[in-house]
Order: C-alpha cells, then structure tokens, then sequence
C-alpha cells in the first residue's frame, strides 16, 4: 500500500512541493498504477516477440538523389566575409 510518506518521499525527489490536500490523492492514483502493473506482471508474453516500436517503422524521407548544388565560388558570392575559400564569421567562443 502506498503511503503518504511514500508520496511525500516521492514528491521530495522530485524538488515537488505537495499540500497535504494533495497527497492523499496521489497516494490512491500511485495505488492504482502499482496494482495494475501487477495484473500486467501476470500476464504470459513468452510466445510475443520483443519489439523495439509499438507501430512498423518505415523511412518518411525522400530517396537521397544527387542534384546540382552551388559552386563554391557561387556559395562565397553572397558572402559578407570569407577566408581561404570559406565563411568567416565572428568568434564567439574564446
């Protein structure tokens, strides 16, 4: 049974500050989550094959196709500053 030292016990760990209106509830919530997880535990899923996402996964992006892009020079024509044939921007890490 959960109790409300558990609650509060919980609640300190989590730097969350409970009113005693509060606790007796989530008490009973935390009771209720903790009793169905053990229906669940009795449950027989050695013929259920792990999976590792609930859904089938399939790849949204587009296929990776080579394309024309800019040149470097075309890229370093709009520049307001540039380097050795790169961007060069201010520094902003010491």
């Amino acid at each position: 049974m959960v109790t409300e030292k558990d609650v509060q016990s919980i609640a300190n760990l989590a730097r969350m500050n409970l009113s005693q209106k509060e606790i007796l509830p989530l008490a009973r919530d935390l009771e209720h989550i903790l009793n169905y997880i053990a229906q669940l535990e009795t449950l027989d899923v050695s013929d259920i094959q792990p999976t590792s996402h609930v859904l089938p996964l399939k790849n949204v992006y587009r296929d990776d196709n080579v394309q024309p892009s800019f040149s470097q020079d075309q890229a370093l024509s709009i520049a307001v500053s540039k380097f050795n044939g790169a961007f060069k921007v201010p520094q902003i890490i010491d």
